[in-house]
């Protein structure tokens, strides 16, 4: 008879705790300089950057390392991006992950090792049968002219490539053919102008060993689920396998494997329907302190069901619904305080104003000290506006907080703003 396994039972509050340190809100900011090596430090800890166009504050990949180090020099993040001299070699990759992702090189072959699923882009290979003539011409021309967008492959190959039917190439299909390319891991992102992908060969980014490791799908899995494993904390199969998006069944036999192998631990989070598994490197500290304000595509609350269970806290992205019927605003940020998610802010990065905006700002249901949240949200606007080198900071007049934040910023609930002074 096979000897019982006693389950730990996990309180919400340690469950949250050790989300919480596994995404690298348990470790100090920088007192000095940030550095690469403070890049790799919150890498480490979530393991991928979500891409995202959306453009109202700044670009999603640069907010979760402020959320975590403070204000930082955004360049250095390009750097390690889309940049790669001899001397410092990039540290990231484009790649398909939880969605469109940066993440470490050294996960390229993970991800396309068969682990995933294919994604959209995988509708664009029947053109690719179809055509193979601008397939070739494709990759032909971004070995010669790359890194190269899909705007300057077009003009290049102008209407000189015929398909196999007979008829000339449709202008757009060379944007599909890269998209396809890329998502197969036979284009890359060499760099990007302003957000537009430019595609290179994946020889002249990445490193020869890396691209000569051959991974089969199911130990691409494995070692998937135990980044999400290290990088969530504790966490529910679904929540394990939602972090690279794997399919279903290829997730449950990688945490089986895990669970064999000591790497995940069974655990029960109470207020839980499903069961949970803790990373054997997880860490739970006493107390959780510091202040955040959390992009809508930070890891830590990307999955909306495992945000709504680890902190109490509903929340939908209001982008795409019609102004008159948002709850919070057009781009709300949850503002994290001492390991809760106190509030919500609506923001906007009003440029030719030189103003950061804040349409709305509003307290959590049952959050008894809400002069402390004020003082702490003030101080974390200040410090996002002055990063993101906007003079000043303007309230507006949507929810229960904006006159106390307005009379904290000294801007008042008006929206009539007082200038800060960038350092």
């Amino acid at each position: 008879m096979a000897a019982s396994v006693t389950v730990e039972i996990v309180g919400q509050d340690s469950a949250r705790r050790t989300a919480l340190a596994a995404q690298g809100f348990a470790d100090p900011r920088p007192t000095g300089a940030v550095t690469r090596r403070h890049l790799l430090r919150v890498l480490g800890r979530i393991r991928l950057l979500q891409l995202d166009s959306v453009t109202v504050l700044a670009r999603a990949h640069y907010l979760p390392m402020f959320s975590r180090l403070g204000p930082y020099p955004r360049e250095l993040l390009d750097a390690a991006a889309w940049a790669h001299p001899v001397r410092r070699p990039r540290l990231l990759v484009e790649c398909w992950a939880h969605e469109a992702s940066l993440v470490p090189v050294h996960d390229w072959p993970l991800l396309h090792s068969g682990a995933k699923n294919p994604g959209w882009w995988q509708r664009y290979g029947e053109l690719a049968a179809r055509a193979p003539e601008l397939v070739s011409a494709v990759l032909d021309a971004v070995k010669d002219h790359g890194p190269v967008g899909a705007g300057a492959l077009e003009r290049e190959l102008g209407a000189g490539v015929r398909t196999a039917s007979g008829s000339w190439w449709n202008r757009t299909d060379t944007k599909r053919i890269c998209e396809w390319l890329f998502g197969r891991g036979e284009l890359v992102a060499g760099t990007r102008r302003g957000f537009e992908r430019l595609y290179d060969l994946p020889e002249r980014v990445l490193p020869a060993d890396l691209l000569g490791r051959r991974v089969d799908a199911e130990q691409g899995a494995r070692e998937l689920i135990a980044r999400s494993g290290a990088a969530l904390g504790v966490a529910t199969e679904a929540d394990l396998r939602d972090y690279y998006r794997l399919p279903p069944e290829r997730s449950r036999t990688a945490v089986t494997q895990l669970v064999e192998a000591g790497e995940l631990q069974p655990v029960m989070v109470r207020g839980w329907r499903a069961p949970a598994y803790r990373h054997r490197d997880a860490r739970t500290p006493r107390r959780i302190t510091g202040a955040a304000l959390l992009c809508p595509f930070d890891p830590l609350i990307w999955d909306r069901a495992r945000t709504e269970r680890l902190f109490g806290f509903r929340y939908r992205i209001e982008i795409y619904v019609p102004e008159h019927r948002r709850s919070h605003g057009y781009y709300v940020f949850p503002f994290l305080l001492d390991g809760q998610l106190v509030a919500r802010v609506d923001l906007k990065a009003d440029r030719s104003a030189g103003l950061l905006r804040v349409p709305g700002a509003f307290a959590e249901p049952g959050i008894a000290d809400t002069s402390r949240v004020v003082t702490q949200l003030a101080r974390a606007l200040r410090e996002l506006g002055e990063w993101l080198e906007l003079d000043g900071i303007a309230v507006g007049q949507r929810g229960d907080l904006v006159t106390a934040l307005g009379a904290a910023t000294g801007r008042g609930a008006e929206g009539r703003p007082v200038r800060m002074v960038r350092r």
